[in-house]
């Protein structure tokens, strides 16, 4: 029996209507799923989709689910009582919600490492309006988990492509000044070991150069010689399987046609680009180097799309199926 617990992001976006439409009931025979969050998003979708089943337990401690069995319980921290629900539209409420059902997600999974944590998508923005100062997902669970945020590494993983990045969220002026030769390692030991998980490992990871033409041997940037092929050999040297850096405007190519196991990206539109122009709506991200287990969804929160019930579940189901899959596998070591 795997724990899921599942954050439901912004409560104004697609997060707890992708509960219903991802048909998460047909898992609970077998599973525990914690969903935390604002209740009366839930309850909002329950009725907009015509009572379609998925029905939960309210507890009022997280440890409550561990002692009952499978099924479906829900969680809804202190604070958020007041706020009122904006399906479909940016509020700030919306952000501290999300923030506040991270947190205790975050203090749940102290506890209970054993347990493995799918988000839902929030907004960025609203998070840090709200007061939780944190650019996305990824940094927000290093910093409460504890672990350095240079330590974890943001991976999407597709059916024919499957993407790492060295630098997530941040202004593209600076993703030079943040590329260095450690963290280049660290993404590529962290990538290395998911692939064999995935029995990928016979495939190289491919590394991208930042520069255009990968620098053209120093003439357009000096990164890919001063950084990223230092920090490729370093990882050969450590028995990893990795090629490059090579030209981004080739590489996804070459990875679609099946000869990496992986690419590691320099920065977030880099590599998301070519991944969600062939898997969007079918990738599963996850945070590789956290202590537990975590998956998401590969979209944001989908405002325009809420309620109108044309939202794709495919990326929450597949998150779902790979976190039952990773917590087997972490907890059976």
């Amino acid at each position: 029996m795997a724990v899921l617990v599942y954050t439901m992001g912004d409560p104004n976006g697609l997060g707890p209507e992708l509960l219903f439409l991802a048909d998460v009931n047909r898992m609970t025979q077998k599973h525990v799923i914690l969903i935390i969050g604002l209740e009366k998003a839930l309850t909002y979708h329950h009725h907009k989709l015509g009572g379609r089943q998925v029905s939960w337990s309210r507890i009022s401690r997280p440890e409550q689910a561990l002692r009952t069995g499978p099924g479906i319980y829900l969680y809804q921290p202190a604070g958020l009582e007041s706020i009122v629900l904006r399906p479909g539209q940016k509020d700030i409420q919306g952000g501290f919600a999300a923030g506040a059902a991270l947190k205790a997600a975050c203090d749940f999974l102290k506890s209970n490492p054993d347990a493995a944590l799918v988000t839902g998508p929030l907004n960025k923005s609203l998070l840090i309006q709200a007061g939780f100062d944190f650019p996305g997902h990824t940094e927000f669970l290093a910093h409460e988990l504890g672990v350095d945020k240079d330590r974890v590494c943001m991976h999407l993983c597709g059916e024919r492509l499957r993407v790492s990045l060295v630098t997530t969220h941040h202004p593209l002026r600076r993703v030079p000044e943040m590329i260095s030769k450690e963290k280049i390692l660290s993404c590529l030991r962290l990538t290395s070991a998911f692939t064999i998980r995935l029995g990928l490992g016979k495939k190289p990871i491919g590394v991208c150069g930042l520069n255009p033409h990968a620098g053209e041997q120093g003439r357009i940037g000096r990164e890919e010689l001063d950084i990223i092929a230092p920090a490729v050999d370093q990882a050969g040297k450590e028995g990893l399987n990795v090629m490059g850096p090579y030209p981004a405007d080739t590489i996804f190519y070459r990875a679609f046609q099946g000869e990496f196991s992986a690419v590691l990206a320099m920065y977030h539109d880099q590599g998301l680009g070519p991944l969600k122009l062939v898997e969007f709506g079918q990738c599963v991200n996850i945070t590789l180097g956290l202590p537990v287990v975590r998956t998401s969804v590969d979209h944001g929160t989908g405002y325009d799309l809420v309620g109108t019930g044309r939202a794709g579940s495919g990326s929450l189901s597949k998150a779902f199926a790979l976190a039952v899959r990773l917590a087997a596998e972490k907890n059976a070591h």
